[in-house]
């Protein structure tokens, strides 16, 4: 399985056989990242009501293309299928005390590609009630956000990956140079508050993994972003 972070929430995951999934596709002219350059199959989004997650429209789409928005699918059925890879939703909330707008609701999502049973945390910006936990349970891979306000604190994303045990933590949601907005974390903060002792770096915005590669205990791995 490849993993690609174009940045913010936004990860293209690719199987063994070629299915292309892409997540929470931010706005380049507002985020700074780069444009969607490769087509996927499948573009799921946490919310329909964020500049920031929900650009499904700018991510170039392969014939049959699937569209997936989580906030529906966790209030109504809960999971949904495509390309034979399945998708389920919770309900989650942005930050109740937002710095710039009313929160807004979306949703936070897991999926298995590969054999590989992969987390999103959407856009929560709140503590995880044990419900939300719960439905993490048993991730091999958690993409977490790291920046702080307006998403979790560092101290609540430690909390939840000790309940939750994944075997790789991938940071997600935090600022970096290109990053238009200024009020997120750098990577350093994340490092600090998770232990660099704990954390590995990929020196690249790619990485191919196979099942043999997961750690015997959680680590993070840091994806650049070029």
């Amino acid at each position: 399985m490849k993993i690609t972070w174009y940045g913010q929430a936004s990860f293209g995951i690719e199987s063994s056989d070629g299915i292309k999934i892409v997540t929470d596709p931010y706005n380049p002219e507002t985020a700074g990242f780069k444009p969607f350059s490769e087509p996927a199959d499948i573009v799921i989004k946490s919310s329909s009501n964020d500049s920031f997650h929900d650009n499904d429209h700018l991510v170039p789409k392969k014939k049959g293309a699937k569209v997936i928005d989580a906030l529906p699918v966790a209030l109504e059925t809960g999971s949904v299928t495509s390309h034979e890879i399945t998708f389920k939703a919770i309900e989650a909330m942005e930050d109740l005390d937002h710095p710039y707008h009313d929160p807004d609701q979306n949703a936070m999502y897991r999926f298995i590609v590969d054999g590989f049973d992969i987390g999103h945390m959407g856009d929560m910006g709140n503590k995880f009630s044990d419900e939300q936990i719960g439905f993490f349970g048993g991730v091999d891979i958690l993409l977490s956000h790291a920046g702080g306000k307006p998403v979790i604190p560092l101290e609540e994303l430690n909390r939840i990956v000790d309940r939750v045990n994944p075997k790789l933590v991938i940071p997600m949601h935090f600022r970096t140079l290109c990053y238009k907005p200024c009020d997120m974390h750098f990577i350093s903060s994340f490092i600090e508050s998770f232990g660099k002792e704990r954390v590995d770096f990929a020196c690249n915005s790619s990485i191919i993994l196979n099942k043999s590669d997961l750690p015997s205990n959680t680590r993070a791995l840091v994806l650049d972003n070029v």
